[in-house]
């Protein structure tokens, strides 16, 4: 069982930087590829990045590459999402989210490879 908690979003103006946080309990963090996902108001999650166990593999939706970065530190059993030019169609609710793989390089991009979520942190952004 892994419980995830996110932090760090709020309320931002379009163009700043803003950094989350998803704190992982448990001792076996490393086993698990993690990933971001967002929700908008009626609208499915959808895909945001993803980081393998190792941390050597990442992978990020079309409209955040350039933009957002994830890093993981499995020392300290956190994953980030830093989040820079925010713009307004970013505004929504983010989810942290933990895969169990036996591959230490693969990166999952879909929401029905994870196994446990966190309940979510709302970044809104004002143009």
């Amino acid at each position: 069982q892994v419980q995830l908690v996110e932090s760090g979003g709020g309320l931002v103006q379009a163009g700043v930087s803003l950094r989350l946080s998803c704190a992982a309990s448990g001792r076996t963090f490393s086993s698990y590829a993690m990933g971001w996902f967002r929700q908008f108001p009626g609208k499915e999650r959808e895909f945001v990045a993803a980081i393998s166990r190792s941390g050597g593999g990442t992978a990020y939706a079309d409209s955040v590459k350039g933009r957002f970065t994830i890093s993981r530190d499995n020392a300290k059993n956190t994953v980030s999402l830093q989040m820079n030019t925010l713009k307004p169609e970013d505004t929504a609710v983010y989810y942290c989210a933990a895969g169990r793989t036996q591959s230490t390089a693969v990166v999952i991009n879909t929401p029905g490879g994870y196994d446990y979520w966190g309940q979510g942190t709302q970044v809104t952004v004002s143009s």
